[in-house]
This record gives structure tokens, C-alpha cells and sequence, in this order.
């Protein structure tokens, strides 16, 4: 479901502005050490494994004049900074973080944390900050992220992204794939070429049905993999 701009308006205004389990611990990803994971350093305690706060201060510097912009379209305290437990393709356990809007806040934490309990691969989550906030760098570094103020790519319109609505899961090995008016392929990142065929077999390939589409369709999601004039396997909206 899309929401129109006054609808948005309303949501943002009437979400619950509070998050569980905040944290002011510092943000870049990192290996974690627990039972299941067998290496790594830098153990979180259990509560705060999964947490959600007002975007720090030190993090916002971080966001300036990249993934943040000055604009009439989101603010500061609509935002939210998540840090969530994901596992590799190998089954070892990291520490990542998010960027995402309020309204969205606590079902990422619910989705996440079933996703990490389940072992489901997740190779890479830091802000798209780390690579300048350039899209396709960060794609190609199969990167989960949430919040990018941007454009949609050869569009005008604002990207879901922008609000923070838009989650995008191990974007190298589920590429954005669109079918252009002479017949060629346009894909994003440009990597991702030999993702494209969804009959192959290959981690992090996000399929109809998994665990990650079914998790964020009970939370409100929709996913662009089942989209009909172009399929954006790595991309869930609100």
C-alpha cells in the first residue's frame, strides 16, 4: 500500500515517538562473539543486542551532507537509529546499524531479530555514510540500509528511501531490474548481472516466500520482487 502525502503526514504525526531498549553505544558495524556465532570480540549484552533510539548526535554528524540533506520532507526527530544483530552467509554474528522513520522503528526491531534468530544471511548493515552515501557503491558492497535522502534513480520523485520507509536487503545479490524500451536490461548495482537470473543458485538470493518476505509482509511491507513493469528483489516499502 502507498500512501499519499497527507496520509504520510498524519502517520508520521501520530506514531508513538518512544523505542525499547535505547541505546547511546557507538555505531559501526562489528563481529560479536556468542554461542551460535563462535568468533569475533565486542559481546552485547542480550537486551541491548536489538535497540532503538533518537538519532545521537554523533551519528548525525556522521549523516550531514550524505544520506542527509536539508530538506521540507523528513526531519531529525522523525528519524530513528536502530542497532540490530544480523548473521553472514558463514553464520557469524555482527553488530549493524539503521537509519529508518518512527513509524517503522519497532517492526524493524521485530523483523530483524527474528531474521537473526533464524540464522537468516544478512552479509552487511552500516549507513550509507560509509560509502559516501552513493547508492550504487553501497549496493555493490551488498549493504542493508534503510534512510537515503535521494531521488528515485532517473526520476524525479522521492524514493521511500527518503522517508526512511524503505529497507533494502542484500542489494548485490537482489538487484533492481528493469526492461528498457530497446530491450536491454537496466540493473542496479551494475555488479549484479549475474543475479538477475533468479533460477540460479547463489546466497543472500531473496525468494518469494522466504523468511524476509514473509516477516515484513505480516509487518506491512511491500516487497518490489513482486512487481510487474520492473522487479526490485532487494527492496521492501511502506
Amino acid at each position: 500500500m502507498r500512501l499519499s502525502g497527507a496520509l504520510l503526514i498524519c502517520a508520521l504525526m501520530l506514531a508513538d515517538t518512544s523505542c525499547r531498549n535505547g541505546s547511546n553505544a557507538a555505531g559501526r558495524q562489528g563481529v560479536v562473539t556468542d554461542a551460535a556465532a563462535g568468533a569475533g570480540t565486542d559481546i552485547p549484552q542480550a537486551g541491548q543486542s536489538f535497540t532503538c533510539e533518537p538519532v545521537p548526535d554523533d551519528v548525525w554528524e556522521r549523516m550531514q551532507g550524505l544520506s542527509w540533506k536539508d530538506n521540507d520532507d523528513i526531519a531529525r526527530e522523525d528519524l530513528r537509529y536502530l542497532r540490530l544483530l544480523h548473521r553472514d552467509a558463514e553464520g557469524i554474528a555482527h553488530e549493524g546499524e539503521m537509519i529508518c522513520n518512527k513509524v517503522i522503528a519497532e517492526d524493524l526491531i521485530e523483523i530483524f531479530r527474528a531474521l537473526y534468530e533464524a540464522a537468516y544471511p544478512i552479509e552487511r548493515m552500516v549507513l550509507p555514510d560509509e560509502y559516501g552515501a552513493d547508492d550504487e557503491r553501497q549496493m555493490r558492497a551488498n549493504n542493508t540500509s534503510c534512510f537515503l535522502y535521494r531521488r528515485i534513480s532517473g526520476s524525479a520523485k522521492l524514493s521511500r528511501h527518503a522517508l526512511g520507509l524503505a529497507v533494502d536487503i542484500n542489494p548485490l545479490y537482489n538487484p533492481y531490474v528493469k526492461r528498457r524500451k530497446d530491450g536491454s536490461l537496466f540493473i542496479q548495482p551494475e555488479t549484479a548481472a549475474a543475479y538477475c537470473d533468479r533460477n540460479a543458485d547463489f546466497p543472500y538470493k531473496i525468494v518469494e516466500g522466504d523468511l524476509a518476505c514473509r516477516l515484513m509482509a505480516a509487518h506491512g511491507f511491500e516487497w518490489g520482487g513482486s512487481w510487474t513493469s520492473l522487479k526490485d528483489y532487494q527492496h521492501f516499502e511502506r
